[in-house]
């Protein structure tokens, strides 16, 4: 192409530079005719300016020219594909210098079309995950193109099991700009027992053109021009080859679990079906021999008053005194005897009554000729009274104890305690506080009750 002069004063070319489309990563050439309207031989340096000087060359650089002649340069222009180089029109200048006369240097300007293109770059991660009813993913986008783009996407999967979640769902990004949007995938249902189940699906990036410039194919057969038409109609357009994942769905319980549980239900029903009622045998079987065992006190048994019973030590209920013995100072009680052919059951009921502070000590002491083998005594302190209780037969220490510790005790010998004739069974008492009797008010004093049981040997009667 080869413009027109213009004539530009002595020295001066006559310059001219048409227009021109390029499409970044592809190549163009327009043409610059230099002139020489001067009456000298002239020498031109050529050099582009301005936004197009980075990809764009003038061949050659150089030209001589006589007067009157002219001569046809080729300007070059390689714009790469890089978001760098925008979309839409930018000037294009060659800047003209005479060797002789440089005041006379001229820079003619075009306007150069830098057609769109469109290219997203996008990466799925992970592509594998795990997860009981949801999984998230992480989609990085970046618009490599060099016009604005509205990104959006559609997920795909087979059997439609799946729920997708994009957010932000439709990101804009200008030329070089790069996003992150997360993606949520859930399932209805859970899977309770058995293996895991892989829902393989596929993620599509579409991109929608937001630039409202028309690109006219002029060229005959010109298929780019066609697409940046339809892209710039607003049409969305897809991004290389959908993007592959998976959602591995684990079951709530494992296999291993089922077998603990198994194992575990085995041994409950083992122990409830074998151990148990072997373990009960065996522990009754054990008392029944304690019971067994378990020697009872030397002495003959009789009849009891009512023809049909029979006696044995200690027979009276804890704390209820089988005769009455009033001794305002601790005086001895009572008492009871059967007859048999080595000796007689005999029990004796020791009553004490003391106020606060004081100590009394009441005793029954054994007849001459006799012989009292002791193997059962009850003591009551059916008030709770607080104080100290301590129990002698003859002058041995049987036991002391603290009143506010028990409210009825017993103790039995399998080997009776032998107390010869003359000695006591004494109860001594020491009172610090009266308790509380089932009246609901305090006692005036302390009243403790002993009753001492065994058998009576010898001649002596009561």
């Amino acid at each position: 192409m080869t413009p027109s002069a213009a004539s530009s004063g002595p020295g001066a070319p006559g310059l001219d530079i048409p227009a021109v489309t390029v499409t970044p990563g592809d190549t163009a050439t327009t043409q610059l005719t230099v002139r020489n309207d001067s009456d000298i031989v002239e020498a031109y340096s050529l050099e582009v300016v301005g936004d197009c000087a980075a990809w764009a060359t003038v061949e050659p650089e150089r030209v001589s020219l006589y007067p009157g002649t002219s001569e046809t340069v080729t300007i070059r222009l390689e714009p790469p594909r890089s978001p760098e180089v925008r979309a839409g029109e930018m000037p294009l200048g060659v800047r003209v210098l005479p060797a002789e006369h440089p005041e006379s240097a001229h820079v003619p300007e075009t306007t150069v079309r830098v057609r769109e293109f469109r290219e997203l770059r996008t990466e799925l991660a992970p592509r594998r995950r795990r997860g009981w009813l949801r999984a998230r993913y992480r989609l990085a986008v970046r618009n490599q193109g060099n016009t604005p783009v509205q990104v959006g996407f559609t997920p795909g999967q087979a059997g439609e099991e799946l729920a997708f979640a994009f957010k932000p769902p439709t990101p804009k990004l200008e030329p070089g700009e790069s996003a992150e949007v997360g993606l949520r995938v859930r399932t209805g249902k859970p899977v309770w027992f058995g293996a895991p189940v892989v829902w393989p699906f596929t993620v599509e990036t579409t991109q929608t053109a937001q630039s409202t410039e028309t690109t006219s194919a002029t060229d005959a057969g010109d298929t780019a021009g066609a697409v940046e038409a339809a892209e710039a109609a607003g049409a969305e357009l897809p991004v290389r080859a959908p993007l592959d994942a998976e959602f591995v769905q684990i079951p709530v319980f494992p296999k291993w679990l089922l077998a603990v549980l198994a194992a575990l239900l085995a041994l409950l029903l083992a122990w409830f079906a074998l151990v148990r009622p072997a373990v009960r045998s065996a522990a009754k079987d054990a008392a029944d021999k304690a019971v067994q065992a378990r020697p009872t006190p030397a002495g003959p048994q009789t009849p009891g008053a009512d023809g049909g019973g029979s006696a044995s030590p200690g027979a009276q209920r804890p704390g209820a005194p089988a005769g009455s013995g009033n001794g305002g100072g601790g005086g001895g009680g009572g008492g009871t005897s059967t007859d048999g052919g080595g000796g007689r059951q005999s029990s004796q009921t020791i009553d004490v009554r003391t106020t606060a502070g004081q100590t009394k000590t009441g005793s029954y002491t054994v007849p001459k000729g006799s012989t009292f083998g002791v193997t059962d005594i009850v003591v009551a302190n059916f008030q709770g009274d607080e104080g100290q209780l301590t129990i002698t037969f003859g002058d041995r220490k049987i036991t002391t104890i603290a009143l506010e510790t028990f409210r009825n005790q017993d103790y039995h010998w399998v080997t009776p305690i032998t107390i010869p004739e003359g000695d006591t069974a004494s109860i001594k008492v020491t009172c610090d506080k009266p308790g509380t009797p089932a009246t609901g008010r305090q006692a005036a004093g302390c009243h403790e009750v002993l009753n001492v049981s065994g058998v009576l040997s010898g001649s002596a009667r009561q």
